[in-house]
């Protein structure tokens, strides 16, 4: 089966924006537990592309920069660079350097420099850059995670409930799997099917369902396969009214047969509302009906949740007049 470029970029930077301190607890705990995480976090996108925008290397990068504030109350910058890509770079730790020393030449605070390793070379783990010339020594030593280390702690991944567990078993699975495309299928399915089995919220499972979805792109056929698997799974589990798969379609306006049946969907379940209220209230009459009918998803979830506190159309009345 012929290869299909995989997408680790966007969801390793989306999933690091949405969830920064998870993502410093899984990987950094120690700068992790130096931050006051009562005060305000700063994603700094502009000031990024300051550090950045003369770089002619080609190579894609992730590059996040966060302003936050330390316990003693310090003022500090944290740069994050994760490496992607399966190749080996040579200039990564003096462009290490040459970013670090730019974040600190913006606003003059410290910064602290990580790095994520996403490639398949199991000996290159650079994590410092400097000289000693003629008396003057420069040194810098920055923290390196490496993702292929995770291979081995595949069970600890699989029982811990952090995003970030479940988005380096995406990025492992999809770098092995890069030229067995069925495979790489098997694993995304067995991921997605995870997501239900585990206490995460209903937003978190929407999230993570699209950062796997994303970086474990598939050929057509086989990931129409798998959406079949995905819509009869989540018709099994009996999914609140729109599922994370629908969710997603919804959002990236995927083919019209699908959004047919989301709103097919979405139908049944208001009409399953509407039956439930008669059962409780009593007869609803067509107004009432009109005004459920008229719900969005978001309100239409509250009203299936309020209705068992209820015990009279004047209760439901007074509930839908709200809107």
């Amino acid at each position: 089966m012929t290869e299909i470029n995989a997408n680790y970029d966007e969801p390793w930077k989306e999933a690091i924006g949405d969830y920064f301190n998870h993502f410093l607890d899984f990987f950094f705990p120690e700068v992790y537990n130096l931050i006051d995480w009562l005060k305000p976090i700063t994603s700094l996108d502009k000031e990024l592309q300051k550090i950045t925008a003369d770089s002619s290397d080609s190579k894609r990068l992730v590059d996040k920069l966060f302003q936050v504030c330390l316990k003693d109350e310090q003022e500090v910058w944290i740069l994050v660079h994760i490496e992607v890509q399966s190749q080996y770079d040579s200039d990564f730790n003096q462009r290490m350097f040459i970013y670090h020393y730019r974040a600190f030449d913006l606003y003059r605070k410290p910064v602290i420099s990580l790095a994520i390793l996403g490639d398949e070379k199991e000996k290159w783990r650079p994590s410092n850059y400097g000289y000693d010339l003629g008396g003057c020594q420069l040194n810098l030593n920055f923290p390196t995670i490496k993702l292929l280390d995770y291979q081995e702690k595949w069970d600890e991944l699989e029982a811990n409930l952090n995003p970030f567990a479940m988005l380096v078993m995406a990025h492992l699975k999809t770098k092995i799997t890069t030229s067995n495309l069925t495979e790489r299928e098997q694993w995304k399915w067995y991921l997605i099917r995870s997501l239900y089995d585990k206490e995460y919220s209903k937003l978190e499972i929407v999230k993570l369902f699209k950062f796997i979805d994303a970086m474990m792109t598939l050929p057509s056929l086989l990931q129409q396969d798998l959406n079949k698997k995905i819509i009869k799974y989540e018709e099994e589990k009996i999914m609140p009214l729109v599922s994370p798969f629908e969710q997603m379609a919804e959002e990236r306006g995927l083919e019209k047969g699908l959004q047919r049946g989301l709103q097919q969907r979405i139908d049944r379940d208001k009409e399953l509302i509407i039956r439930q209220l008669t059962k409780k209230l009593g007869t609803i009459n067509t107004q009432l009906q009109t005004q459920v009918k008229a719900l969005n998803i978001d309100d239409l979830e509250t009203l299936a949740e309020d209705l068992f506190d209820m015990d009279s159309i004047d209760d439901l009345q007074q509930w839908l007049s709200k809107f």
